[in-house]
């Protein structure tokens, strides 16, 4: 599709993703056959732009709109849920903040396919939006964080942990906050002074440099940090080691298993999962399926199968015992919660795992599509027989950025290092023979 990637719409803010688009997916929602539209978004200065054009879209085909303000992606989710509504939530995640995108919700969950396509179809001209009535109004504004709260109630704890949080200048710099502030006095916060331009730089999950740092200066006892829009979760051990999405699973599915709410025993990972978690689960008994990349695919595995936990090494976490979507928040919580009932860190609940050494790298500014190149298949499938049940090799074209990704796994790094050269330089042949 043109418009609608991996995880909605993405681009340049001002450029690609501009008032004009914003506005024709304001109409587009008509499509989706509910009467409100909430909308919200992270701490990106373009936002506002963006919200002010899809809130004016909405209205023009009859839609009611609920302006939410800053709010995290799972936020819009729940309260999208409970009120019955379209969610849209603008944001780019975890990318720099020229970047901006639109996500799209139908009553707390994302779009299938088929809800994209006719949204798609409107965009590029094919159809026109359905009018639903006169022009739309404002909805009376709700309390979020009132709302979003509620999540919390069953585990309303107080514990002594000395915490650290990276809110990454984005949209859960308020309610981070605020959710910590109420289970420990000993909490210590960075990325939390969002000034539009600041979301994700140098702090936040995919900058761990400073949460580590903060943890090993203040003796904390442990330390998590969100993305921009508040779905991902990473963690930092009071030793400064990290504990990425992959463990975090491997933590909750024990725990989950122990008080017989992980369904059938099975947890959803992706392609990218580190093959020493997958080992590690079977060993306690817990049985692994694996999707596509993406937290789309891993949440149509678990409703269609009515599994309870799945995600992404990268912290993208779904605990539907929990909340049908990823919140990185409410994942750190639930964490809290289990460190205290075992009085053991992070650290010693994984201390089973042994991770297979793994490399991911990015060829930047080349053309996607030589990842179809019969060269490069044919390189591709002689590695994964090479290295056959104790290796992992996995080649795709990035859904929101120009890149391509090449992740290997295997269990020495002289072997992850060689198979990415080989994989590499078949990749740039190919490119050469091409031009």
């Amino acid at each position: 599709m043109k418009y609608f990637g991996t995880d909605g719409i993405r681009g340049v803010a001002y450029d690609f993703l501009n008032e004009e688009l914003a506005f024709k997916v304001g109409t587009s929602l008509s499509v989706l056959n509910l009467k409100n539209v909430v909308i919200g978004r992270d701490t990106r200065e373009s936002g506002s732009m963006l919200a002010k054009a899809i809130i004016a879209g909405a209205k023009a085909v009859g839609l009611n709109t609920l302006y939410l303000g800053v709010v995290s992606t799972p936020m819009l989710s729940y309260i999208s849920g409970k009120l019955g509504s379209v969610g849209v939530m603008i944001t780019a995640s975890h990318n720099p903040y020229q970047d901006n995108g639109i996500k799209v919700f139908k009553i707390g969950k994302k779009l299938y396919a088929s809800e994209e396509s006719a949204l798609e179809d409107i965009l590029n001209d094919v159809h026109k939006a359905p009018i639903l009535g006169e022009h739309g109004r404002s909805i009376a504004s709700v309390d979020p964080y009132k709302l979003y709260y509620k999540l919390f109630h069953h585990m309303h704890i107080k514990t002594s942990l000395k915490i650290g949080l990276d809110l990454a200048n984005g949209a859960t710099y308020a309610i981070g906050k605020r959710i910590f502030q109420k289970l420990t006095p000993y909490l210590e916060i960075i990325g939390d002074l969002p000034d539009g331009k600041n979301i994700n730089l140098g702090v936040g999950s995919t900058h761990l440099e400073k949460l580590i740092e903060l943890v090993q200066s203040k003796k904390l006892d442990v330390g998590f940090a969100f993305d921009g829009d508040g779905d991902r979760l990473l963690a930092i051990d009071s030793d400064g080691s990290i504990i990425d999405g992959d463990k975090l699973i491997y933590i909750i599915a024990n725990y989950l298993k122990e008080k017989n709410r992980l369904n059938d025993n099975t947890v959803v990972l992706t392609k990218m999962s580190n093959l020493g978690i997958i080992k590690a689960l079977s060993r306690n008994g817990i049985q692994t399926i694996q999707t596509d990349v993406g937290d789309k695919y891993v949440l149509e595995a678990l409703e269609t199968n009515n599994y309870t936990l799945g995600g992404e090494n990268s912290g993208h976490v779904i605990n539907r015992y929990l909340l049908n979507t990823g919140d990185g928040v409410l994942n750190a919580v639930l964490l809290v919660k289990i460190m205290k009932e075992t009085k053991k860190s992070l650290r010693e609940l994984c201390q089973d795992v042994t991770l297979y050494p793994d490399k991911l790298v990015n060829l930047r500014d080349i053309d996607k599509a030589l990842i179809k190149d019969p060269s490069v298949i044919e390189t591709v499938e002689k590695a994964k027989f090479t290295l056959g049940e104790d290796g992992l090799v996995l080649v795709r074209a990035s859904g929101t950025e120009p890149l391509i990704r090449i992740s290997v796994q295997a269990k020495t790094e002289t072997m992850v290092d060689s198979t990415i050269e080989t994989i590499v330089q078949a990749i740039k042949n190919a490119e050469q023979t091409k031009s």
